[in-house]
């Protein structure tokens, strides 16, 4: 199997593309409808290998899933204590959001369950998830911290007021989700806004929540109802484009029905700022959750220091940010980052050495990275050879660096982009890219 990208340089994106669904709120349609009274029908539904493994690990806790069939998925509910403990490990494969929101729906349960993951997985930190957690009443082994993570029978769990030290919204999603489960009244409070989709699922499920500012609240014992879902189209995807023909002269591309949830529009507010020429288009909301049409006209881009409050409203995109930012005139700043130093790849190195590779200076730092523009009518990057460390918004970013690279730019190791993004290389292609998949 091909696991590389050779892609030559130049061109520019045109015409009307739609990425697929929304990886974050096809993972919690699978879990929420595990949970529900009923069927729930999802459509849109990521059919790439991180949502896969999270329909696969509910198959072994007992619920019967159909599909995916084009983007179709029936979800036949257990019910809030219907799951059953499974005969094998849970494999969560690289998904770090599965897992980790897993840990806090199955330390509620009556039952014993081990997860596991690939390689990259097992090296990702779970205690900022197991900790709140074991405050909780849960118990758990881990591996120093990190996968595989065993977690034992829930014995009863309470409610507990957390005050979560960093912006997460997969912490604040396991804690609630275990709050399902735990007596009393369970509450989460962030130091930033967070991306939202677990709180506004869990109502159309029928769930109760209270929100006061920066701090959600629900009460254990609640029971789901069985809803449709349509799925957005994943903006995180959408952001390899939005900067794709930002960057690429006499670049006009149309990107459909793509969610623009508030918590996840930092992408947006950020190109913005540098000056990127962005049209919202056919505005509405979709099973509760707002989309638009996103219109993308090439334009000269400007280097910014990146609002600190933006950061965790964007942060799976910075990878591709970092290319913007060696594409606009003068310095671009990132501070308060850290989490990139903890993804599928440490993304703040990864991202400075590719940089480097390919021509541009870039200065990593503890929480970020010191990035200086070359803006101007001709390439900004040099070709060369990219190691993506596996890491598929690694690959994904430096595949659209090529629109304004001097020669070819060969990414190694991008079979994981299938996990968030199965299909890159096609819809890129028919968008202008000039890509093509290859053994390296």
């Amino acid at each position: 199997m091909p696991n590389a990208f050779r892609v030559a340089p130049g061109g520019s994106l045109s015409g009307s593309i739609r990425v697929p669904g929304d990886k974050s709120i096809s993972h919690r349609s699978i879990m929420l409808g595990a949970l529900a009274d009923g069927v729930t029908h999802v459509t849109g539904f990521l059919e790439g290998a991180d949502a896969i493994s999270t329909m696969n690990v509910f198959r072994a806790l007992g619920v019967k899933i159909e599909g995916p069939e084009s983007g179709r998925v029936v979800v036949h509910g257990v019910g809030r204590d219907g799951l059953r403990p499974s005969a094998t490990p849970l494999d969560c494969g690289n998904a770090g959001t599965a897992m980790r929101l897993l840990i806090g729906l199955l330390s509620g349960q009556g039952f014993e369950s081990t997860l596991i993951g690939d390689e990259s997985l097992t090296n990702r930190p779970m205690r900022r998830v197991t900790d709140p957690l074991a405050q909780m009443g849960a118990k758990f082994e881990t591996r120093d911290g990190k996968p595989p993570v065993r977690i034992h029978a829930a014995t009863g769990l309470k409610g507990i007021d957390y005050q979560m030290p960093m912006a997460s919204a997969q912490v604040k999603s396991a804690v609630l989700l275990a709050g399902l489960y735990a007596q009393g009244e369970t509450s989460v409070s962030e130091p930033a806004p967070t991306r939202d989709h677990t709180e506004r699922m869990l109502a159309g499920f029928g769930v109760q929540l209270v929100r006061n500012g920066a701090t959600v609240s629900l009460q254990g014992g609640q029971r789901l109802k069985a809803t449709d879902i349509d799925v957005p189209a994943d903006i995180s995807s959408a952001a390899f484009f939005l900067v794709g023909a930002s960057i690429a002269q006499g670049s006009d591309l149309l990107l459909e029905h793509v969610g623009i949830n508030p918590t996840r529009t930092g992408i947006l507010d950020i190109l913005k700022l540098m000056g990127a020429d962005i049209e919202l288009l056919n505005a509405r909301e979709v099973g509760g959750e707002p989309v638009a049409d996103l219109r993308v006209r090439s334009a000269p881009l400007r280097g910014i220091e990146v609002p600190r409050d933006l950061v965790p409203l964007a942060i799976d995109e910075f990878p591709v940010l970092f290319v913007a930012a060696a594409c606009a005139s003068g310095r671009t700043v990132v501070t308060g980052a850290e989490e990139l130093r903890v993804k599928e790849s440490d993304r703040i190195a990864v991202m400075a050495d590719g940089l480097k590779a390919l021509g541009v200076s870039a200065l990593p730092t503890p929480d970020g990275m010191i990035i200086e523009g070359r803006h101007g009518p001709g390439p900004v990057f040099s070709g060369g050879q990219i190691d993506s460390h596996g890491d598929h918004r690694i690959a994904m970013a430096f595949a659209m660096a090529s629109l304004r690279a001097s020669a070819s730019v060969l990414i190694r190791d991008t079979l994981n982009v299938a996990t968030s993004f199965p299909g890159f290389d096609r819809l890129a292609a028919r968008a202008g890219l000039q890509i093509e998949l290859v053994d390296a």
